[in-house]
């Protein structure tokens, strides 16, 4: 059964949607499920000002881009690419939480999702991704 929880995080869209004038932007897909994730990012200063995104996806998925958008917001590159270093070490490891800011997302990230630990990632890598190549 679904975490109501995780319900609770997905249906939280106020970042979903397209940004026309991003300066990066990824799209991957999960090859295992064939989830979609679309990542639009404004960048100024090192910083991420805007933080959009569409997805095709699972309820995990969801979940996690929508806690994303509204985490990196504001946030250095810098921070967000270590988040995004320990969120994909975080199965592996078995850390048991995260910190300060990013401890939002240990109500998704547990042992209890493991078995969706790459749609949980998948934000997280298109977010990598957007953010290694300059759209514009």
């Amino acid at each position: 059964m679904i975490d109501k929880e995780i319900i609770k995080i997905a249906s939280n869209t106020e970042n979903h949607g397209v940004l026309d004038n991003y300066t990066h932007f990824s799209k991957l897909k999960n090859s295992i499920c064939g989830d979609i994730m679309r990542i639009y990012l404004i960048v100024k200063d090192e910083k991420i000002t805007n933080f959009k995104y569409e997805c095709e996806s699972c309820i995990y998925c969801q979940a996690s881009v929508s806690l994303l958008s509204r985490s990196a917001r504001n946030k250095s590159i810098e921070k967000v690419k270590n988040f995004a270093e320990k969120a994909k070490n975080h199965f592996e490891e078995n850390t048991k939480s995260f910190d300060g800011e990013w401890k939002v997302f240990d109500k998704i990230m547990n042992k209890n999702n493991i078995s969706r630990k790459e749609c949980l990632l998948l934000p997280i890598n298109t977010t990598l991704d957007a953010l290694d190549k300059k759209s514009l």
